[in-house]
């Protein structure tokens, strides 16, 4: 028999410990991890597009957009549920839409009423659209740097 040289295992014990982290609990937490990265940057973005009051007399508002905030996320089996809630009352009438009666003075505004229905600024439906098209790259890029992390053994 030939002699093949020394060997130190002390690496792989290092990667094989890692590899069990990773299976063991590691891998529930960095699903959250990235649940939580995904439901911050949809409250990101739904503020970014939540309109903002201009008065007349120079006062700006914000109100709406202050509102928002991340809920609870859930697990349900193997997916997540994220829940974006905001308690501003009038939030639904500005996200989708509302009736109002044309001919009517509105004395905050100095104005009457033109039209039956004022369109929705859709802030929140747009905004979970363009975050749904994106989970596929966010959560890939989480998954590499978590893999370099778990294989990175020095």
């Amino acid at each position: 028999m030939g002699r093949w040289g020394k060997c130190e295992f002390s690496e792989l014990k290092k990667l094989a410990e890692n590899v069990n982290a990773l299976k063991d609990g590691v891998a529930n937490e960095f699903t959250k991890e990235i649940a939580n990265e995904i439901a911050m940057r949809l409250l990101r973005r739904i503020k970014q597009k939540t309109p903002v009051g201009q008065y007349t007399d120079g006062r700006t508002g914000g109100t709406l957009r202050n509102g928002w905030a991340i809920g609870q996320i859930t697990q349900k089996g193997n997916s997540y549920t994220i829940e974006i809630i905001n308690p501003v009352e009038y939030a639904s009438y500005v996200e989708y839409g509302h009736r109002q009666t044309p001919g009517r003075f509105v004395p905050a505004i100095g104005k009457k009423l033109k039209k039956s229905w004022v369109k929705g600024r859709f802030m929140m439906t747009l905004s979970i659209n363009e975050i749904e098209m994106q989970i596929p790259s966010i959560v890939t890029a989480k998954v590499w740097e978590e893999l370099k992390r778990c294989f990175d053994v020095k």
